[in-house]
């Protein structure tokens, strides 16, 4: 029976083409403009290391002004900075209760021994632990060791992109690099790693590219290097030398904890509150107490890593994918009609409502699966042309929202799931009316 339907719904097709065209344009072009707010929305607001959200947590203290809160802009954020102090950072750092624990920030420096000409690369100081703690796959070779946190030993990981531009991607581990003429070797070369959005370092972008090379965080008060990401201070206070910048109230470290249980967590805050309790007596912190950890998922809707812009325009693009369907019913009621003559015939030779139903609801499942398929190569047409666009503006840099401006299985199974929804229900009404005349209505129209 179904085969039968299927050749009526081809029939039905070729006696009205340009009206059957209409309608799967329509439900093409809701369907593509669903799709591509809807992969980008979904890249800007996942969770690149979902697996690890109950174990991963970002360490925030309000050690701000007495009198004013932290702010973003203009606005009051009503949390603590995302940030910490030098003093704080490192202090927290020694604690034994974490299972990992990183702290880091950015640096610019510039890369050279490899007989190349000198190159500026981001770099991130960090500890050994940024690496087992965020599952950074290794092309070659592997992290420091703690160890070489404290002393700290001369160790350099490059990025891949970074490893092929300097060794044509052969294996560098053992190479000897100058980085700001200080000779740093090669411990490892990382395989490919985009996490979107950059959870670990929102503040710098959250769709920047991962940093070209990571060292021992120690370098950095080692070399009197200050970082190059956001630096925000509150407090009047003299900074012209490293000392001071590093002993100062400006908050530019990141500090991330692996905590495995609540049990962890709770013997955490507590250290933590304690130590802001120490601070406090001794005249430092003057605000309410505000210590927090604070997971993945939490973290990057605190940090508004997807503003309400991006969430309004997933909104207008389904709103537009409406109004295509309110035209569909139409278009498809007009077309079903049109041809009430047949199906009138069809009934007075005994099919049932339920059979001219069915028939109705085939051709509207071919339009669906037709308009499903031209959506899609229309949205992967538009996210391509949209990634070009922001690759050029991007001067070909990796990072940016061109990187977010691919098709993926996400968009493939988003456009069959709104082609079958969205197209079956605008089908449902023109099928049922269609199959509720009588016959008698449809031979007078003869």
């Amino acid at each position: 029976m179904f085969g039968y339907y299927l050749r009526l719904a081809l029939h039905s097709f070729g006696r009205n083409p340009g009206l059957t065209s209409l309608m799967v344009l329509a439900i093409a072009l809701g369907i593509a403009v669903c799709i591509m707010t809807l992969t980008v929305y979904h890249a800007m607001s996942g969770n690149p290391i979902w697996w690890k959200n109950e174990r991963l947590y970002a360490v925030t203290m309000d050690s701000w002004d007495t009198n004013h809160g932290f702010t973003r802009g203009n606005a009051d954020t009503h949390m603590p900075p995302p940030l910490m102090t030098y003093r704080d950072a490192t202090f927290l750092m020694r604690s034994d209760i974490p299972e990992r624990k990183v702290v880091m920030f950015e640096a610019s420096g510039v890369l050279s021994g490899t007989g190349a000409a000198p190159l500026r690369i981001d770099t991130r100081f960090t500890t050994a632990d940024f690496f087992p703690m965020f599952d950074v796959p290794f092309l070659y070779g592997s992290a420091w060791g703690r160890v070489a946190d404290d002393a700290p030993q001369p160790m350099i990981v490059l990025s891949r992109d970074l490893n092929d531009k300097l060794f044509a991607g052969a294996n560098s581990v053992g190479r000897t690099l100058r980085w700001n003429d200080h000779e740093f070797r090669v411990a490892g070369v990382l395989d490919y790693w985009f996490p979107r959005p950059r959870f670990y370092d929102v503040t710098s972008g959250s769709f920047a590219a991962p940093e070209d090379a990571y060292v021992p965080f120690a370098w950095g008060k080692a070399l009197d290097l200050r970082s190059a990401g956001n630096i925000d201070c509150w407090k009047p206070e003299p900074l012209d030398t490293s000392a001071e910048f590093y002993a100062s109230e400006c908050v530019w470290v990141h500090l991330w904890l692996e905590l495995p249980n609540r049990a962890s967590r709770e013997h955490m805050q507590s250290f933590i509150d304690n130590y802001w309790a120490e601070q406090h007596q001794a005249g430092r912190f003057g605000r309410p107490r505000d210590n927090r950890l604070t997971n993945v998922s939490q973290w990057l809707r605190d940090q508004r890593v997807v503003d309400n812009d991006n969430r309004v325009l997933v909104g207008l693009s389904f709103a537009f994918l409406a109004v295509c369907m309110i035209n569909t019913v139409g278009l498809l009621l007009a077309k079903f009609l049109n041809a009430a003559a047949i199906t009138g015939v069809r009934r007075a030779l005994g099919a049932s409502r339920r059979q001219v139903f069915m028939q109705h609801l085939v051709e509207v499942a071919l339009i669906a699966g037709s308009g499903a398929a031209l959506g899609l190569g229309l949205a992967a047409l538009g996210l391509a042309a949209v990634h070009h666009m922001y690759a050029a503006a991007h001067l070909g840099r990796p990072g940016g929202y061109q990187e977010l401006m691919h098709f993926d299985r996400v968009g493939v199974l988003w456009a069959i799931a709104l082609a079958i929804l969205a197209t079956l229900l605008a089908g449902l009404y023109p099928a049922w009316r269609v199959g509720r005349l009588p016959p008698a209505i449809y031979l007078k129209s003869q």
